[in-house]
């Protein structure tokens, strides 16, 4: 059987980038100004964060994506270290949404929209096999972007961001085997091989359980339900991109 990452070798990354920052674009252009406030505050299916504050993360974690291109991780711990940022990139998070809670929607959906940009433009030109200097130290930068395309994609499912029927395909094709790539590179105890439209995972204990490829994404983003039946030995196994 070919491994998860030659699964990903007929895929764009850059491209697949693109395409979920257009969709949250889209959807966040089209709640409209701050005056419309239940829009932005609605919760999304991200824990504790609303709509707005999705936005916020997305556009504070841009810091750490351009101190990943600058090589400049040194100064990126420095600036949590003088704003008093604890608790690893859980607390970053909360400081990143904090920090814009004050300000108008329109202005960090600005701030989001032109640094994902650069973001996404310098990804592309160092191309796939260029190396991005991350906390975790060189890695490719096409591997990268299917990451903050997995986080992309899965903070527009939190926040119902619409998915045209003749994409909800591919894109559910590129996020299972995606998921498949990361469970591997990880060395997860949990073993997965998709089969007749559905993925089926062993654990190293022997337990196994058969999924719709829509659990098996939503598995790995750690976004189902409580009460789903999955075992949580296997639910914890499976959850890679969250």
């Amino acid at each position: 059987m070919a491994s998860a990452r030659d699964e990903l070798a007929g895929l764009d990354p850059f491209d697949i980038f693109d395409t979920e920052a257009a969709r949250l674009d889209r959807f966040f252009s089209s709640l409209g100004s701050s005056l419309g406030e239940d829009r932005w505050n609605r919760p999304s299916r991200c824990d504790g964060w609303t709509v707005r504050d999705v936005l916020a993360h997305l556009a504070g974690e841009e810091s750490y994506n351009h101190a990943c291109l600058d090589d400049d991780i040194d100064g990126f711990y420095e600036l949590l270290e003088h704003e008093g940022v604890g608790g690893g990139f859980d607390g970053f998070n909360e400081w990143c949404v904090r920090k814009r809670q004050g300000l108008p929607v329109e202005q960090v959906l600005d701030e989001w929209r032109a640094r994902n940009g650069e973001t996404r433009r310098r990804m592309r030109a160092l191309g796939r096999d260029g190396t991005l200097h991350t906390s975790a130290g060189p890695y490719p930068a096409g591997l990268q972007a299917f990451h903050y395309a997995s986080e992309y994609a899965t903070h527009a499912d939190d926040v119902a961001a619409p998915v045209p029927p003749d994409e909800a395909g591919d894109r559910l094709g590129w996020r299972v085997r995606f998921g498949m790539f990361v469970l591997e590179e990880q060395g997860s105890p949990a073993r997965v091989e998709p089969a007749c439209g559905r993925v089926q995972v062993q654990v190293d204990d022997g337990l196994t359980a058969d999924l719709s490829p829509e659990e098996f994404v939503e598995a790995t983003v750690g976004r189902l339900p409580a009460g789903h039946r999955l075992d949580d030995r296997v639910r914890s196994a499976l959850r890679c991109l969250a």
